[in-house]
This record gives C-alpha cells, sequence and structure tokens, in this order.
C-alpha cells in the first residue's frame, strides 16, 4: 500500500506544472526556465563570493599597520609567506602585496594607483556578469508576464469573435483567467530577483568600499619620499662637536700666519 503514494507522487507535482503550462503556453515555458536560470546564477555567486570574495581580516590589518610603521621589504615578504590556503583565494591579499613591492621598486605614485586601480577592478569583474544576469531576469519577467497576458486575450477575444458573440460571461472569464496568469507568474518570478539584484549591489558597493580605504592605507605612505626626508634631514644635521671646535683652532692658525706675513714684510 505504500507504493501507491509514491507512485502518484510524481504526477501530483507534474500536475500543477502541466496545468501552468496549458494556462501560460509558450511563455509561461520562457518565464520557467529565466527562473531556474537565475537560481542558479544565485547559487554560483554565492558560492563563488564565499571564497574568491575580497575581504579585509585581521591578518590584512596587521600588514597594513606593519607597513605603514616598517617601510621596507620585510612587509610584502610577510605578508606572502604567512598566507594560507584561504588567503591565497583572497584577491585582496595579493593587491596589498603587489603594491606594496611596486612602491618599493621605485615607481612614480601615478604608475603604481593606476595598476592597482586595473587589479581592483579585475578582483571585482567576476561578480559583474551574474549581477547583470540577475537584473536582466527581474526586467524582462514582468514584460514577458504582460506579453503572455496580451496573447492569451487575443485567442479569448477571436475565439468570442468566432462564435459570434454568443460566447457566455464563463467562458470570457475563463479565458481571461487563463491569460492573466501569465502576468502573475511573471510577478512572482520578477520581485525577488529585484530584491536579491538590489541587495547583491548593496554588497558589491561595500566591498568595492573595503577594497578602496585597503589600498588608501598602503598608497599613503610614500617610501621614496621618505627616504628623500632622511636624507634631506642628514644633510641639515648639525656638524659633530670635534668639527665644531676644531673650526675656531683653525681660524686662530690662520691669523696668526696673516700677522706673522704682515711683521716680516
Amino acid at each position: 500500500m505504500s507504493e501507491v503514494p509514491l507512485a502518484n507522487a510524481p504526477q501530483s507535482l507534474a500536475t500543477p506544472l502541466s496545468q501552468l503550462i496549458d494556462m501560460g503556453g509558450p511563455v509561461m515555458v520562457v518565464l520557467l526556465a529565466l527562473a531556474i536560470a537565475g537560481a542558479v546564477t544565485f547559487v554560483y555567486l554565492m558560492l563563488f563570493g564565499a571564497f574568491y570574495a575580497p575581504r579585509l581580516t585581521g591578518k590584512l590589518k596587521n600588514a597594513i599597520t606593519f607597513w605603514q610603521e616598517n617601510l621596507s621589504d620585510q612587509a610584502p615578504q610577510r605578508l606572502r609567506h604567512q598566507a594560507t590556503f584561504w588567503s591565497r583565494l583572497n584577491p585582496l591579499h595579493h593587491l596589498l602585496a603587489d603594491t606594496m613591492e611596486n612602491q618599493l621598486a621605485g615607481r612614480s605614485p601615478q604608475q603604481v594607483r593606476e595598476t592597482a586601480a586595473r587589479d581592483a577592478q579585475q578582483s571585482l569583474e567576476p561578480f559583474e556578469a551574474p549581477l547583470k544576469i540577475i537584473e536582466v531576469i527581474a526586467a524582462l519577467a514582468p514584460l514577458l508576464g504582460l506579453l503572455g497576458t496580451v496573447l492569451g486575450m487575443m485567442e479569448a477575444f477571436s475565439a468570442m469573435a468566432a462564435t459570434e458573440g454568443r460566447a457566455n460571461a464563463s467562458q470570457l472569464s475563463g479565458g481571461i483567467y487563463e491569460a492573466l496568469t501569465t502576468t502573475a507568474a511573471g510577478l512572482v518570478v520578477a520581485i525577488p530577483f529585484a530584491a536579491l539584484a538590489a541587495w547583491i549591489e548593496f554588497r558589491l558597493r561595500r566591498i568595492h568600499k573595503t577594497v578602496n580605504g585597503a589600498l588608501v592605507s598602503v598608497l599613503a605612505v610614500d617610501p621614496n619620499s621618505q627616504q628623500e626626508t632622511i636624507y634631506s634631514a642628514a644633510d641639515e644635521a648639525p656638524e659633530p662637536a670635534a668639527s665644531a671646535a676644531a673650526r675656531p683652532v683653525r681660524e686662530v692658525a690662520t691669523e696668526s700666519r696673516s700677522h706673522l706675513v704682515h711683521a716680516t714684510g
């Protein structure tokens, strides 16, 4: 007796789906395909973001602090040596290390900034295509539902015209009900995907702000200017006590020699 419900389960699940397809026609098939594609895209985006999204971890914060306090090649080397498996999946980890190395290499600040901006944009590019797909689905679903309604209304009025106005109200209302099904299905598909698109865009903005903040903290320190400051301070440093004391002795010796010259002349 337990085999009867199991055998009837696929039929019971297929019956509402087949009814929707019969009521909506080919437009309903397209809406179902869009819903499946959007769900797969969202799952892919969540899995990809969980592993490859740029994120500012505690190790990166400590590395930025160490870079600001010690302007040497130890900061990027330390950042690369301390990288774990999860850190290597983080694009911000490589971005900060490359930016530090470019600054230490003596490149111009403009070139370093352009390289960092290009790498930051490349780290966010994998998230733009799934977001665009979800936005397109949210925009197309209501239009497809409206198209299905228009086609259904045209079919209903065409059937009424074929009967020369002898169709009763129940037949006409049944045709209109079937035509409005596609509009409802389009809204059901569009509303959640529109909300997901807005949430994903908000998350991308926060990630972009995090990447910019980390890069600004690294680029705010210029090793070249620091070295120039050290060199200029060394040039302007006061003379040692020995040289300062030797200067009057040299001046006295010079004056004594000049007096001797005048006396013998």
